[in-house]
């Protein structure tokens, strides 16, 4: 590694709600720094929400994330001649990334209506233990349930 490594940067909450996990999803919802758009998004989404269930999104915002984030995962190593799928324990701030990745990538897999409204749905339906999203958290912990054979070579 060159150099030192660079600062943690302290996340304030959102201008709405105040939570630092709300923000944190804002920013990686944002493209091209484009935030007050990104702002609008998530927004609108949780306003949707709101309707839908009459509780406080941000509620059903941490159940969805809780049944998308990975407990495992499993990363290439090459040990010898051969390389293996080793599964890893996924640390909490990766966990909170990915489940955060797996959400939108699934509303954007959604087609026909606005981003807004995906991924209002991906999120209800995340909450409710189904969707894209819990489809990929499931199938990174099966294959890291298939190769726990080599979970010895994790060090």
């Amino acid at each position: 590694m060159r150099g030192k490594q660079a600062p943690k940067r302290i996340i304030e909450g959102d201008v709405k709600y105040g939570d630092i996990h709300v923000a944190k999803f804002i920013n990686y919802i944002m493209q091209s720094g484009k935030k007050t758009i990104a702002e609008g998004i998530v927004y609108d989404a949780f306003e949707i929400i709101k309707k839908e269930t009459k509780q406080d999104p941000r509620h059903i915002f941490n159940k969805a994330l809780k049944k998308v984030a990975p407990i495992m995962e499993i990363r290439g190593k090459r040990v010898g001649g051969g390389n293996y799928q080793v599964p890893f324990q996924v640390r909490g701030e990766r966990r909170f990334g990915l489940g955060c990745k797996w959400l939108i990538d699934a509303a954007k897999a959604r087609k026909g209506k606005p981003m807004f409204e995906r991924l209002a749905r991906e999120i209800l339906d995340a909450s409710q233990d189904e969707g894209a999203a819990v489809k990929k958290r499931e199938d990174v912990h099966r294959m890291a349930e298939a190769n726990k054979a080599f979970a010895h070579y994790a060090r």
